[in-house]
């Protein structure tokens, strides 16, 4: 093996003795099993490179003493930290360095000198927040805010939508305390005393024999982001050593502690959006407003908005956009300062044209709407407007601002030329535009096109005199091409100070110096060539459960812990959110999956379907179903989960609490047709008897069992009609009558739910009748899905098919939000070939999308009191809530129901080694909000688990609203009145 000092690594081969090594010096996390590799090999770039572990280090120490393990066995090393890098420089075949788990301290924050101390694994949001009590932030904020660290920030020299107004990572960093491979300490500032000697008189002697080469050959750009910035370490410059590190893609040092700038925020802020024809007619523009100091100047067109449009009301007409954002003392200081901005811009005359607006948004919530569109653009890009995948690579290219519109029609063109497909978008004000492209990877003539379209857009970036990377780094993705923007001298330079810092090779090696090509080691050359057998339908992915899971990109919301605080409404992912594992997030199951498919062609889980890894990440997803709408792809875990627990058990004996939970529909309707239900409830009282069929049906001893109904809605539901009607025929398709969904919570456990549901519709002019037989039961088979026993579920839903007959295609209640769900999507997505699946998920409605759709004029009673609780998580990701929030306005209900998810979610709450999770989720959000709750708060819980999940823990009784409008009407019209809870 080499001298780490004088030569280059030894190659990968036998390291047998490392993890043992590791774990005898490191005191932090050392793991190279299965999961913490497969959880590594990707970030959001198209790259992927198989670790041969994870080090999850304490503290500086333990960093150096990861880096001498690794010396001694000709080990490379990768520096990690949230792995939302888009041009593959957080992957490695090395050691992988994980900076989130421990190293992610706030140090120190000094408001009088404006800066803050931290570790390499904080989370740019949770520093905005701690400098946010002293009325300042860091400037730079790249859209992954919420989940990408500051470790992450400096190795790439991000940017974000306020360098306009703040400057680049770089323009921010004050110091930075580093370790090289060869274990040396550095403090970086300016000028070279930090240095170790031999660094320090090597770049000396580098910098006065380059001047000449140093002050010409790097462009003036407010966006040059690629290769290292050595024209930092210029005399005129203050030899300023931490600006040159910063953005070199962990290839020279690791960095251990930065000291930060943090920036005063404006006291309040507003929003100009600007209508464009199109985005060059925007880009054109961007530049021009600049001179009135504006925090952003961020622009996009309609084909990435699409049909999201309709989620931010305030976005003027136009077919392209500008969001620019000014500051004030006072909100009307920074509204007069839009209006103004908004005025220049109807001057210029761009903004004037017809069909396209302006508008001025000060509310804080719907300026939070609108920059949802934006950040989640990176998600977004990734489908284009037919469904088909783009890809990032040449995702932020940078010109100078004035042009960028020139820039953008010439792309265009391009991409036409080469019959590629994009939906730019970014930060026009700094002339960087991100975009996905619509590339074929998965095939060898595809990836030829990749390439050569890479260096044609290389060419027109630079005939316009801009940067190859002007936000994300070279990584893999653009540093084999560094040398048509700085030339071969410039590029040799390059390699002379990454032997300087790194004369093994030793930090993330291929990267940047000396770089992989573009077209290796993507991460879809693993991947099976032909669609893999599967159950559900996968309609968004063309039938291909590998298409599914390609729809992660890495981008990584579901990492972002802030989620589920205050007022937000979001849900996934809530598993992650207590755990802080990334196994635990949309993400990592995703990799392990993408890891499970790729199997003999390379992947790191190389038993199918059988694997024990990805069954254990998965066994803590809620199948919540929040990733489904969260998530900006729409990456839908719960039918993963399903999918893989479906063959995972193929032919073998399953859990105990899949023949418990899952069967439920089956026990209940047997003990209500045997009539048991008085025997099952004492039965299942707290004792022996009930702790033994806990122990027997898999459930959490902790967990207080259901009582099952004296009377089951259904049979209710069948004497009122006999006694209305004299046992005649039921009428089933006028406009009096409302089909109303038996599900089996509302049946057996829940049937005030049903005959409050019942009431309510007799005041708005219906009658409610069941659509079928009300001696046979009727099943959506949601219990048999969220177990993977999807045979069976089939089976449920095409009998329910069958049984629904006559009434197939009439409008339809589900008051159950889960059953609504599983009918609107699991149904037709598993019976892709019965017609009747898609007509009966289409005619869902939950109960007051209902009352809206067909009794508009019915005028509900008014309760004028507070609301707590929460939006049920099927509901907020399959359903939509818009109905619900209408009415409860219309009865005076005031106030947000919490976001994330009870805890409970079906099964999963109940079952053994699940309760401590559920309780933490319900935690997060939902417990807080009732404890909270103002004196006289109406507590709404329209779900089941919700209810149940409120009772055990909180000992409060959440109602359903059809309970909540039922009460009210039966106050308002008296005691003569039937009650609708009788």
């Amino acid at each position: 093996m080499a001298d780490p000092m004088t030569g280059p690594l030894a190659p990968l081969d036998d390291h047998e003795g490392l993890p043992a090594a590791l774990r005898a010096t490191v005191r932090g996390d050392v793991d190279f099993g299965v999961t913490a590799r497969a959880l590594t090999t990707m970030d959001a770039s198209n790259y992927r490179r198989v670790p041969l572990g994870v080090v999850a280090p304490k503290d500086a120490d333990d960093v150096a003493a990861a880096l001498a393990v690794c010396r001694e066995h000709g080990v490379p090393v990768v520096a990690r930290g949230g792995g939302t890098s888009i041009a593959g420089q957080a992957t490695g075949v090395g050691v992988v360095l994980d900076f989130t788990r421990h190293m992610n301290a706030i140090v120190r924050i000094d408001p009088d000198a404006r800066t803050a101390v931290v570790q390499p694994g904080v989370v740019l949001d949770e520093l905005r927040t701690a400098a946010g009590a002293h009325g300042l932030t860091f400037g730079p904020d790249p859209s992954t805010h919420a989940r990408c660290t500051l470790g992450g920030m400096i190795g790439n020299n991000a940017c974000g939508a306020h360098t306009v107004a703040w400057g680049t990572t770089a323009d921010n960093v004050r110091a930075l305390d580093v370790l090289t491979y060869a274990g040396e300490r550095a403090r970086l500032g300016q000028g070279w005393d930090g240095l170790p000697p031999r660094l320090a008189e090597g770049l000396r002697a580098l910098v006065d024999g380059e001047l000449a080469r140093l002050r010409t050959g790097f462009p003036e750009l407010p966006r040059r982001i690629s290769g290292y910035a050595l024209d930092a370490l210029l005399p005129e410059r203050g030899s300023d050593v931490a600006r040159a590190f910063t953005g070199s893609e962990g290839t020279l040092g690791v960095l251990t502690e930065a000291t930060l700038r943090l920036v005063e925020t404006p006291g309040a802020r507003a929003l100009a959006v600007l209508g464009y024809a199109d985005e060059s007619a925007a880009a054109d523009a961007a530049h021009l407003l600049l001179p009135y100091g504006p925090l952003t100047v961020e622009g996009m067109a309609a084909d990435l908005v699409g049909d999201l449009a309709d989620d931010a009301p305030g976005l003027p007409k136009g077919g392209a956009w500008l969001f620019v954002e000014v500051g004030g003392a006072t909100p009307d200081e920074a509204a007069a300062r839009a209006a103004a901005l908004s005025r220049a811009a109807v001057a210029d005359g761009a903004a004037a044209r017809p069909g396209v607006g302006h508008t001025v948004v000060t509310d804080p919530r719907e300026q939070r709407a609108l920059w949802r569109l934006r950040e989640d653009a990176a998600g977004i890009a990734t489908r284009m407007a037919d469904g088909s995948e783009a890809w990032p690579g040449w995702e932020d290219c940078a010109v100078p601002p004035a042009r960028l519109g020139a820039y953008l029609r010439e792309f265009r063109a391009l991409l036409a030329h080469h019959g590629l497909r994009g939906a730019p978008y970014g930060h026009f004000g700094d002339g960087c535009v991100h975009v996905r492209i619509d590339f074929d990877l998965l095939g060898e003539a595809g990836v030829r096109r990749f390439r050569e379209f890479s260096g044609d857009l290389a060419d027109l970036v630079l005939a316009h005199g801009g940067s190859l990377s002007g936000e994300h780094g070279d990584g893999q993705a653009r540093a084999e091409l560094l040398p048509r923007m700085y030339g071969p001298e410039l590029v040799a330079l390059f390699e002379r100070v990454k032997d300087l810092w790194d004369p093994a090779g030793g930090l993330n090696p291929g990267i940047l110096a000396r770089p992989h090509r573009l077209d290796e080691n993507l991460r879809f050359a693993v991947l099976p060539r032909r669609p893999v057998p599967v159950e559900f339908g996968y309609p968004h992915d063309g039938g291909d459960f590998t298409a599914a899971v390609r729809r992660c990109v890495g981008v990584a919301k579901c990492r972002d812990a802030s989620a589920g605080s205050g007022a937000a409404t979001g849900v996934m992912c809530p598993s992650y959110r207590v755990t802080r594992e990334e196994r635990h997030s949309t993400r990592g199951r995703a990799r392990l999956l993408h890891e499970m498919l790729a199997g003999e062609r390379g992947g790191v889980v190389a038993d199918g379907w059988r694997s024990e890894e990805v069954r254990e990440a998965l066994d803590l997803c809620l199948s919540c179903k929040g990733c489904r709408s969260d998530c900006p792809v729409g990456v839908d875990m719960a039918t993963y989960k399903a999918e893989f627990l479906h063959h995972h058990y193929a032919g073998r004996l399953r859990p105990a609490g899949h023949y418990a939970m899952g069967w439920l529909p089956v026990w209940l309707r047997v003990a209500a047709a045997a009539r048991l239900g008085p025997v099952v409830n004492a039965a299942l009282r707290p004792g022996p008897l009930a702790s033994l069929s806990k122990r027997v049906g898999g459930i959490a001893a902790e967990r207080a069992l259901p009582e099952l109904a004296p009377e089951p809605f259904a049979r209710w539901m069948a004497r009122r009609v006999q006694a209305r009607r004299g046992g005649g025929p039921e009428v089933r398709s006028t406009s009096e009558v409302a089909l109303l969904w038996p599900d089996t919570f509302t049946n057996h456990l829940s049937p005030s739910v049903g005959r409050a549901a019942v009431r309510v519709l007799e005041a708005a002019g219906k009658e409610a009748v069941l659509p079928g037989p009300l001696d046979k039961g009727l099943c959506c088979g949601l219990t048999w899905v969220s177990t993977g026993q999807l045979d069976r579920a089939r089976k449920v839903m095409r009998r329910t098919l069958d049984r629904v007959g006559p009434a197939l295609g009439l409008p339809l209640l589900v008051l159950e939000p889960s059953c609504a769900a599983t009918l609107r999507t699991d149904l037709p997505e598993l019976l892709p070939d019965d017609p009747r699946a898609a007509e009966l998920a289409a005619s869902v409605r939950t109960f007051a999308q209902y009352l809206e759709d067909y009794a508009p004029d019915w005028e509900p009673p008014r309760l004028d009191r507070p609301v707590v609780g929460q939006t049920h998580c099927h509901q907020h990701a399959v359903l939509g809530d818009a109905a619900e929030r209408r009415l409860r306005e219309r009865v005076g209900l005031t106030g947000e129901l919490s976001g994330g998810c009870c805890g409970l979610a079906g099964n999963f709450g109940f079952e053994r080694g699940h309760y401590d999770v559920s309780v933490a989720c319900a935690e997060e959000q939902l417990l807080p909000s009732v404890r909270e709750a103002p004196e006289g708060a109406e507590v709404l819980a329209d779900g089941f688990s919700c209810r149940t999940q409120l009772e055990q823990l909180a000992g409060r009784r959440g109602r359903h609203l059809a309970e909540v409008l039922a009460e009210a009407l039966d106050v308002s019209e008296g005691p003569d009145r039937e009650s609708g809870r009788k």
